[in-house]
């Protein structure tokens, strides 16, 4: 199995061995590290949590909330939540940080720890890096009886959440509620099915939910991708509906099914929801060098610049605060409005595409096929952990060197009809190899002589 530390936190599957896996010691170890460093930043001694729906979260959860109020830290904790909920409610609280028990749209078997600063954001390299050396040293200074920390609840944070996406200047409520949206729901079985309904309710939209129980026992691969939503797309053709929504277990991930079950692309969930925002607002769009060209084409359409950033959430934030960007994200589903916050959202991207479509009056497919065509493809291959990867993107960047070369972060090669980005990822053992064209043949083609070289 496996386990990932890094500068946002830690990421393993549960149970085995500690130090190759994510046990009860490497939690405590690292939250001690992290609640070390909230007490030496000179930040509030409190800390929100949160957690999705997964099998071990309570596990998780608790072994992590305990440790805190052992080095004398408040909790305040949401319970069942979602990531951007999360971020929100740290400000929210005027706390000193946050964590988030949730490994994204990895299976069931991993969970993981995400760590936040002061502001809501994922800690940054300096404070992450702090973090890991204090985990590593065990330099970890636990309260006296009389200072231990104190825990508290808040079930209003969704509500919250809601209410702030809902108060933007550029959202029309009741013109989004006069629509009357009929939609199908993919809550896999986490966080989903507890923040979406009321969101739903607030907007008028007449909803259906699958995969609903909060169990962590997912009904499918979590990550939401074509490949496992075709229970999303059948339910939106049964029953007539204008959209399918899929999320990933901690609800900052937005994928949209189209009402014919067609598949919007999680490429385009940024896409659209920056041709809304750009609207109302004007300011630049930054997405991530593995992020679909199309966004660059409607930042241009209304006269915006477009800038690329590494990939990671972080790295888009902090790229998206250089240029004061009034929109931006990742191509997996990942819209960041730092109106709201500096957070992947999905709820906010609901709320933006819906007044999109009321605004134009158009169905989900009608806008897809409004906007510039690009296909990509995405590959996945498993690294041990011997690999030399910096070696590996040696080679097949010496293969392409007449092409335009990035190496920003891993390896993009710029051809005159595509490109194609290879990078390590942050939070599993893998190489993600990416490429878009015009066509799927044409990304297929740029990729496959790729993917021989480092399979070989």
């Amino acid at each position: 199995m496996a386990i990932k530390k890094s500068i946002s936190g830690m990421r393993g599957t549960i149970g085995g061995v500690p130090g190759d896996n994510l046990t009860p010691i490497d939690i405590v170890e690292m939250t001690a590290a992290y609640g070390q460093w909230l007490l030496e930043s000179g930040n509030e001694p409190k800390v929100v949590v949160g957690r999705d729906g997964r099998i071990s979260g309570e596990i998780v959860s608790a072994l992590a909330v305990n440790t805190l109020l052992s080095l004398g830290i408040d909790v305040i904790n949401l319970g069942y939540s979602t990531t951007p909920t999360v971020e929100m409610a740290v400000t929210h609280h005027s706390a000193g940080g946050g964590i988030i028990f949730t490994a994204s749209h990895n299976p069931k078997e991993w969970n993981a720890l995400k760590m936040l600063d002061s502001k809501g954001e994922f800690v940054d390299q300096k404070i992450g890096e702090t973090i890991l050396a204090l985990a590593e040293k065990r330099a970890f200074n636990f309260a006296t009886v009389d200072k231990l920390g104190k825990e508290s609840t808040d079930e209003t944070s969704i509500d919250y959440h809601i209410e702030q996406i809902l108060a933007l200047s550029y959202v029309d409520v009741e013109k989004i509620k006069n629509r009357k949206f009929k939609v199908v729901i993919d809550c896999i079985n986490s966080t989903g099915a507890i923040a979406l309904p009321p969101l739903m309710d607030k907007l008028g939209c007449e909803y259906t939910l699958i995969h609903a129980e909060v169990t962590g026992d997912f009904s499918h691969n979590p990550e939401p991708v074509p490949a496992n939503l075709k229970d999303l797309s059948d339910k939106v053709k049964e029953t007539g509906s204008d959209m399918g929504i899929a999320v990933d277990p901690d609800v900052d991930r937005l994928v949209l099914v189209c009402e014919d079950g067609s598949m919007f692309s999680e490429e385009y969930t940024i896409v659209a929801a920056s041709d809304f925002v750009l609207k109302y607002k004007k300011g630049a769009t930054v997405s991530n060098l593995s992020s679909t060209r199309a966004l660059a084409d409607i930042s241009k359409k209304h006269g915006q610049e477009y800038h690329a950033s590494a990939v990671g959430e972080v790295n888009v934030v902090t790229k998206m605060k250089a240029v004061n960007a009034a929109i931006g994200g990742e191509g997996n589903g990942g819209v960041i409005l730092p109106d709201l916050h500096y957070g992947r959202d999905a709820l906010a991207g609901i709320v933006l595409i819906m007044n999109h479509l009321v605004d134009e009056g158009v169905s989900l497919s009608a806008l897809k096929e409004s906007y510039p065509k690009y296909e990509i493809i995405k590959h996945k291959i498993d690294l041990d952990k011997n690999t030399d990867v910096k070696k590996l993107l040696n080679v097949v960047k010496n293969k392409y060197l007449n092409e335009s070369i990035n190496e920003e972060d891993g390896l993009k090669i710029d051809f005159s009809n595509g490109w194609v980005h290879l990078r390590e990822s942050n939070t599993e053992p893998i190489i993600r190899v990416i490429a878009e064209a015009k066509t799927e043949q044409e990304a297929e083609d740029l990729i496959k002589p790729i993917i021989a070289m480092i399979n070989d």
